[in-house]
């Protein structure tokens, strides 16, 4: 595709291909360095390129010879992720470099097959301590997807997400298609076109995932107004303010939202939590903790 002609279409062509002249010397390193015989290949003749050809690459992954060189030619060819998983595979990748080979593709690298479903199903053993530390702070912990899959007793308390199914406990979709989540926090509707303008943000690197989409799907018909904003291709990432919720037995709370840690995990977790915004709400945290439904870490 030509690029366009403004500054902007000159460096995004730019970077489109340095992405690709990387990824092409990547894989082109990742070959050289494998022996024929760590793959089962006797070697008969005197090679004149270390390790592995491009043919037999190709050959191990079940790839097109001319197109696995174009790969490596750095040409403007796209790789699915069960490709990219079989050449990951034929080039003996390790973790990070099989992480590192989907991010230089643009493309979401699958969850590991096994139980749980992959990394994002377990939290770190630290956490479950912590989050208790935190009481009467609501504090929880949640993947990418924004599932929640640890919390306090003082979140349990505030949201009463304890008296859902594992399988229910989405943050966005309880937004969304909660009834009584608008009522309880005051800026709802002010705070909705930003959470689906971080979600669209956050899913551009998750596309091709089936379970982004499946879960983009749920929301759109589950709710209309979560479908009208997502037509509108927002995106952007907000800071933490003041929230202020209507708890039904202990009253007006305000809330600031802030995450355990600064930077981005890889597992993709995120650790949330509310600190009192004033000293009144600060003295009514602690009548949460008795309202916990007993499902919080333990």
């Amino acid at each position: 595709m030509p690029v366009s002609a403004g500054a902007g279409g000159v460096t995004a062509g730019r970077s489109e291909q340095a992405r690709r002249r990387e990824f092409a010397a990547f894989l082109r390193s990742r070959r050289e360095r494998i022996s024929p015989d760590a793959v089962g290949i006797q070697a008969t003749d005197r090679r004149r390129t270390p390790g592995l050809r491009r043919e037999e690459v190709a050959e191990l992954a079940a790839v097109g010879v001319t197109w696995y060189t174009w790969l490596e030619q750095g040409r403007p060819v796209r790789a699915s992720a069960q490709v990219l998983q079989a050449i990951a595979d034929a080039l003996l990748l390790d973790p990070n470099e099989r992480a590192y080979l989907f991010t230089l593709a643009e493309v979401a690298q699958p969850p590991p097959a096994g139980p749980g479903g992959g990394p994002d199903r377990d939290i770190p053993p630290f956490l479950p301590g912590l989050l208790r530390q935190l009481d009467p702070f609501p504090a929880a912990v949640q993947n990418a997807r924004w599932d929640v899959l640890a919390f306090n007793r003082a979140f349990d308390g505030l949201l009463g997400i304890g008296k859902l199914p594992p399988s229910g406990r989405n943050a966005l979709m309880l937004y969304f298609t909660d009834p009584d989540r608008p009522r309880q926090w005051r800026e709802w509707e002010e705070h909705a076109p930003r959470l689906v303008s971080m979600f669209r943000t956050t899913m551009a690197r998750h596309v091709s995932d089936p379970d982004w989409q499946r879960l983009l799907d749920q929301l759109r018909a589950a709710s209309p107004l979560f479908d009208r904003l997502w037509q509108q291709h927002e995106v952007g990432v907000y800071g933490n303010l003041p929230k202020h919720f209507r708890h039904p037995e202990v009253g007006e709370l305000s809330l600031i939202r802030f995450h355990l840690w600064a930077e981005p995990r890889e597992d993709g977790l995120l650790a949330v939590g509310y600190t009192p915004a004033d000293p009144d709400t600060e003295l009514k945290l602690s009548r949460l903790l008795p309202l916990a439904t007993g499902a919080a870490v333990s």
